[in-house]
C-alpha cells in the first residue's frame, strides 16, 4: 500500500508540473496575442482595405479565435499588406513625405520585431524542436516588410498552440493514470471491508455456537440432577446430544462456506495485487523514464538547461557544506551562425550533435554537461581547482577542433570557446553565469577558439 500512495504520489507531483508548465505556455500565449492586438493598432490609418483586415483580424484575437481562423485571417492579411506595399512603391516617387512614413514604419517594425524576437528566445527552452525556433529568428533578421513579420508572428503563435495543446493531452493521460489508481485502491479496500466482515461473522457464529452447546450443557446438568429413572435420563441426554451434534454440523457447513468464499477472495485479490505490482513497476519505469527524456535536449541527447539548473543547485550545496572544489565551463560554438547561414539548419543540427557527443567523450563521468540553449553549452566539472579546469577545457577544445565536418563536399572546421569560473559558497547561477559569461566574451574578442579563466 505504501508503495502504491507513493507512486499515485509521484504522478500527482508530475500532473502538478505538466500544469505549470501549461500555465507557462499560457502566459506566452497570452503575452503573444497582446502583441498581435499592438501591431494591429499600430497598422491602422495606412489603407482602408488593410484597416478592414486588421480590425477583423484584433476581433478575433480578442475573443480568444482558434488556430484555423487565425490562419486564415492571416493569410487575408498577408494580401492586403502586398497590395499596400505595392501600393507604397508606385506613389513614394510623388509624395515627399513618404520618407518620413517609410521611417515611422521601419522603426515600427524594428520594435515589433525586437518583441517578437525575445519571445521567441523564451520559446526556446521549451520548445521540442530549438532548430524550428532558430528558423524563425532567422526568418526574422531579415523580415523587411510587415508581411514578412507577420509570417514569423503566425508561426510563433502557431507552435504555441501546438505545444498548448500538447501539454492538454499530457494532463488528461496523468489524470486517468490517476482515476485508474484510485478505482484500484478502492477495490482493495473493498475487499477489505469484506474480508473484515466475513471475520467477523465468523466470530459471531462461533460466540452462538458456545452459547447454544453451554446451553445444553446447563440443561442437561439440571436434568440429571432431577432424574429419578435411568431411561429418561438416557433418552434426555441423547436428545441433547443430538442436538448439540447437529449444531456442530451446521457450524461446520457454515464455515466451510465461507472458507470456500474467503478462498476466493483471498485468490482473486492475489491475482490483482499481483497485476497491480507488475502495472506499478512499468508505469515506474515510464516515469523514470519521462523524467529522465524530459531534462535531456531532445537534438543533442545530453542535459537540457532545466537539468543543468537543478545540478548546479545540488553542486553549489555540496559546496557550501565544505564539498570538493567546482568549476563551471560555458561554451560557444564558433560562427555557428555562419555555418547554418551556408549550410542550411540539418548541417547546423549535425555540429551540434556531434560537439555534444565530443564533450561527452572527452569528460569524466563525474562530469556533467548540458545544452542550455542555442549553440551554447555548460559543463560542470568537481574536485578541479581553476588551473585544472582550464586544462580539462583546453583538452576539449582541442578534441572538438579535431573533428571533421563535410558538408556538400566541402571541409569544414568547426571551433569552440570557453570561458571558465570557479563556483564559490552561496553562488547564484546568475553570477557565476555572469563570470563564465565575461571569460567567453574575452575569449571570443582574443580570437576565438580559446579558452579563458575569469
Amino acid at each position: 500500500m505504501s508503495e502504491t500512495t507513493d507512486w499515485k504520489q509521484k504522478y500527482r507531483d508530475s500532473l502538478l508540473e505538466i500544469e505549470a508548465e501549461e500555465k507557462s505556455w499560457r502566459e506566452v500565449e497570452q503575452l503573444l496575442r497582446r502583441l498581435i492586438g499592438r501591431l494591429c493598432a499600430a497598422g491602422l490609418g495606412q489603407d482602408s482595405d488593410l484597416d478592414e483586415e486588421l480590425t477583423t483580424l484584433a476581433a478575433a484575437n480578442r475573443r480568444n479565435a482558434d488556430a484555423a481562423e487565425l490562419d486564415r485571417l492571416a493569410t487575408s492579411l498577408t494580401t492586403a499588406v502586398v497590395a499596400v506595399d505595392g501600393v507604397s512603391r508606385m506613389t513614394r516617387a510623388a509624395e515627399p513625405s513618404s520618407s518620413i512614413a517609410s521611417f515611422a514604419a521601419q522603426s515600427g517594425r524594428f520594435a515589433t520585431g525586437a518583441a517578437v524576437a525575445a519571445l521567441l528566445e523564451r520559446l526556446k527552452s521549451g520548445a521540442p524542436s530549438v532548430s524550428a525556433v532558430q528558423t524563425l529568428l532567422q526568418e526574422l533578421a531579415i523580415a523587411q516588410t510587415d508581411a514578412a513579420l507577420a509570417a514569423v508572428v503566425q508561426g510563433a503563435a502557431d507552435m504555441i498552440h501546438a505545444r498548448g495543446e500538447l501539454l492538454v493531452r499530457e494532463r488528461l493521460q496523468a489524470a486517468a493514470l490517476l482515476s485508474d489508481v484510485t478505482q484500484r485502491l478502492e477495490e482493495m479496500a473493498g475487499y477489505l471491508t469484506e474480508s473484515n466482515s466475513a471475520s467477523r461473522s465468523h466470530f459471531d457464529d462461533t460466540e452462538s455456537l458456545n452459547d447454544t452447546v453451554m446451553s445444553h450443557v446447563r440443561e442437561l446438568t439440571d436434568e440429571i440432577s432431577e432424574a429419578t429413572e435411568l431411561s429418561l435420563l438416557q433418552s434426555s441426554v441423547s436428545a441433547r446430544l443430538e442436538s448439540v451434534a447437529q449444531q456442530v454440523s451446521d457450524f461446520r457447513a457454515r464455515e466451510q462456506t465461507r472458507l470456500v468464499e474467503y478462498n476466493g477472495r483471498a485468490e482473486h485479490m492475489r491475482a490483482r495485487i499481483a497485476d497491480l505490482e507488475r502495472e506499478t513497476q512499468e508505469l515506474h519505469s515510464k516515469l523514470d523514464l519521462e523524467k529522465h527524456v524530459a531534462r535531456l535536449d531532445p537534438l543533442t541527447g545530453v542535459a537540457n538547461r532545466k537539468s543543468f539548473e537543478e545540478r548546479f543547485a545540488l553542486e553549489i550545496t555540496r559546496r557550501g557544506q565544505g564539498g570538493a572544489p567546482l568549476a563551471m565551463l560555458l561554451w560557444d560554438i564558433d560562427s555557428f551562425k555562419l555555418i547554418n547561414d551556408s549550410y542550411g539548419h540539418r548541417a547546423g543540427d549535425r555540429v551540434l550533435q556531434s560537439v555534444a557527443a565530443c564533450f561527452a567523450a572527452a569528460l569524466r563521468a563525474t562530469d556533467f554537461v548540458a545544452r542550455i540553449g542555442g549553440e551554447e553549452f555548460a559543463v560542470l566539472l568537481s574536485g578541479l581547482t581553476p588551473a585544472e579546469a582550464l586544462h580539462v577545457a583546453n583538452q576539449v577544445r582541442t578534441a572538438v577542433e579535431g573533428l571533421r565536418f563535410h558538408f556538400r563536399g566541402t571541409p569544414v572546421r568547426v571551433t569552440v570557446s570557453c570561458g571558465i569560473t570557479e563556483l564559490k559558497q552561496g553562488d547564484a547561477s546568475e553570477q557565476a553565469f555572469d563570470r563564465a559569461d565575461g571569460a567567453l566574451y574575452r575569449a571570443k574578442n582574443g580570437g576565438k577558439n580559446l579558452c579563458v579563466a575569469a
